[in-house]
């Protein structure tokens, strides 16, 4: 085999420059998810009864990217309420009382030219949010230092909200495959959900529950953050953790929580709403997932127009 010639090389005396990666260029962004992706109550909120806000966490990779304000480039279907169902399936209006228009399946936002798909959803997937912020903050008082709402599950020797987690997996792994059907060429990111309660201690005047119950919550949400993972992984998509890095910023921790809890609560539709500054910390986590290099440059006029966010955004992210 002839190599033809070669330069002489000069060993110990030129190091070899790094290679680098160039910037993941899209031009057409989805948002799909819930409430926890949607941002109830973030300022400043959408015309509409999805309580969708202009900065919630899809509003971070689109800016980033370049995207948010660019005809056609950024198009957010989140929707507080909404669970895997309404991927194919209307949304109706959170309460019979409301007579607003419905919202349209949200797989009518991905098109064949859809080059990212960010989803957060499943956490309203056969009642488990509406169980632990519905069902069990009404027990504490029959055995308030016990674990009511963990002995509440159970039926006919079942635990049914680990089965109900398990079915949420394999209903996002489907998400995920409808996605592929209508946006072949899209990279897809599945969101975990943040944590909800610490590791250890209590705070009943912001989340209700019995002491024991703590524990077996947080339990629940590593199941359910564990079958959104599994779900990417077996469908080949990208995770992106926000429960591990949220330690510390539960609704128990005041000031630098990343939830509200259940007496912030206005909207009975809306489990634990999210705060901006936790918008704001999991757009960085998800535009890192995304290989996104640290920003640099002067900021766009969307940046100057939201100082402290990006501020936020930068320190988790490395920026």
């Amino acid at each position: 085999m002839s190599f033809g010639s070669r330069r002489p090389v000069l060993t110990g005396l030129v190091a070899a420059a790094p290679a680098t990666s160039a910037e993941p260029s899209f031009g057409r962004y989805v948002a799909l998810g819930d409430s926890c992706t949607a941002g109830p109550l973030v300022p400043w909120q959408r015309a509409s009864w999805c309580f969708r806000s202009t900065d919630n966490h899809p509003s971070g990779p689109a800016t980033r990217l370049g995207l948010y304000d660019a005809p056609g480039g950024f198009t957010d279907v989140s929707c507080s309420s909404a669970d895997t169902a309404n991927m194919t399936a209307a949304q109706g209006t959170p309460s019979p009382d409301i007579r607003l228009s419905t919202q349209s399946p949200q797989f009518d936002a991905p098109t064949l030219d859809t080059d990212l798909v960010t989803i957060r959803i499943g956490g309203n997937d056969h009642g488990v949010f509406g169980s632990l912020v519905g069902t069990c903050p009404t027990l504490p008082a029959a055995d308030p230092a016990g674990s009511p709402c963990q002995a509440h599950y159970p039926a006919g020797g079942v635990d049914t909200m680990t089965a109900a987690v398990q079915h949420t997996g394999r209903n996002l792994a489907k998400v995920i495959r409808g996605v592929r059907e209508h946006s072949p060429g899209a990279e897809i990111v599945l969101v975990g959900y943040p944590r909800l309660v610490r590791p250890h201690g209590y705070c009943p005047p912001v989340v209700p529950l019995s002491d024991g119950d703590y524990a077996w919550a947080g339990q629940v949400e590593r199941a359910l953050n564990a079958a959104i993972e599994s779900a990417a992984k077996q469908e080949k998509a990208q995770f992106a953790d926000t429960y591990g890095p949220s330690l510390g910023h539960d609704a128990c921790a005041g000031d630098p929580a990343w939830v509200a809890g259940q007496s912030t609560n206005l909207f009975a539709a809306t489990a634990f709403p999210p705060y901006q500054p936790g918008m704001a910390a999991e757009a960085a986590l998800i535009t890192k997932a995304l290989g996104v290099p640290a920003k640099t440059g002067a900021p766009t006029a969307r940046d100057a127009a939201r100082p402290d966010q990006v501020a936020r955004m930068a320190r988790t992210a490395g920026w």
